[in-house]
């Protein structure tokens, strides 16, 4: 089973968490990957449309590319209600005290 094109490209972008549209395309021949330009624009195109890299040009004939990375805030009430059900719990089983 091979690994999709997405997921190679992808990896290789997450390894190095940024850098330039020609340092990836360097990357990839020398692991044996000779892409076509429009089928790497496409996956670059692909990759970003999916939210996990941006895209912005760095020189007139260089782009930047890097990994979104996605912070998760935790809900304050989801956090108490935890914290509340956690202790209901613990206190289910009478004669444990700490």
């Amino acid at each position: 089973m091979t690994i999709p094109l997405r997921n190679t490209i992808f990896d290789k972008i997450k390894e190095a968490n940024s850098l330039t549209d020609v340092e990836l395309n360097k990357s990839l021949t020398k692991d044996g990957l000779n892409l076509s330009e429009g089928r790497f624009n496409k996956v670059l195109l692909d990759l970003e449309i999916l939210g996990l890299i941006k895209v912005a040009w760095f020189t007139k004939d260089e782009r930047r590319i890097e990994v979104i990375v996605i912070e998760k805030e935790e809900d304050p009430i989801a956090k108490q209600n935890k914290e509340v059900m956690e202790k209901d719990y613990e206190a289910s089983f009478p004669g444990l005290d700490k």
